[in-house]
């Protein structure tokens, strides 16, 4: 099963993302969780050891592998390059594995200009497709609020993308054009779940006001969240309200996609 967990910024989606990846991997899934952020953070909501994020270097900021893969220096536009870069060992080499889960970075491509093709951006294209299409996971990817990572000959690979938005206006319309922006790739699959939930008024909200897409459920507003961040812990440790609702929620991931 292959998710594309999106969202406007700060709506929680990192937090789902991470919810997810521990319960599925106490399933004893196959977890592999992708933070495709520009500024990433999952590896701290996971609750993954400082050292072993620390560690990790995202993929677009490794120029020695980029360069080997490529046969062109990161940054480079035009000229002649790999189009189809081997990318297979990628995921088992270049991650962090704890409790079950593997981590794997990423990064951003500093683009000159929408559409531009660089040696970096197309490994990462690859290698997302490599991951998508041949691994045989759950494979949660923790992306911005967009579609950046993923095309057309990707988009059939992704069983679903789950949209987070908090009861507010701003936040669903963001919602709205991820809709928009993953219909024209060809995503059609895609669900809604509400975040920073406080009242039932929250959650007629959001099920008023979303733009078409089916409600999986909702993560309820903690103030746990922030202090597992300061305590170095996993939020999946810290809320057993928050375990309880990323429970049902997953369970409907897996019985929607036959998983």
């Amino acid at each position: 099963m292959k998710l594309a967990i999106t969202g406007k910024g700060g709506v929680g989606k990192t937090t789902l993302t991470s919810l997810l990846a521990h319960h599925y991997a106490l399933q004893n899934f196959k977890v592999l969780a992708i933070d495709a952020d520009p500024s990433p953070c999952l590896g701290a909501s996971l609750g993954f050891p400082r050292d072993l994020v620390e560690a990790l270097t995202p993929i677009a900021e490794m120029e020695e592998l980029i360069y080997e893969r490529t046969d062109a220096k990161p940054g480079t536009y035009g000229g002649y390059f790999k189009l189809n870069p081997r990318v297979d060992d990628i995921p088992d080499r270049f991650v962090a594995k704890h409790r079950g889960i593997a981590l794997l970075e990423l990064g951003s491509v500093e683009k000159g200009g929408s559409g531009c093709i660089c040696p970096e951006s197309v490994l990462l294209k690859q290698l997302v497709s490599h991951i998508l299409l041949r691994r045989d996971e759950v494979v949660l990817m923790d992306m911005y609020a967009g579609v950046e990572h993923l095309g057309r000959a990707t988009a059939d690979a992704v069983d679903a993308m789950v949209v987070v938005a908090e009861p507010t206006a701003r936040s669903l319309a963001t919602a709205a054009q991820i809709k928009s922006l993953a219909n024209d790739i060809g995503i059609k699959r895609l669900f809604l779940v509400g975040s920073k939930v406080q009242s039932d008024d929250d959650r007629a909200y959001i099920e008023s006001h979303s733009p078409d897409l089916p409600v999986l459920g909702f993560m309820p507003y903690t103030n746990k969240a922030q202090q597992a961040d300061r305590d170095g812990v996993a939020i999946y440790d810290a809320s057993d309200e928050m375990k309880e609702a990323v429970r049902g929620i997953a369970e409907k991931c897996v019985r929607d996609n036959g998983v």
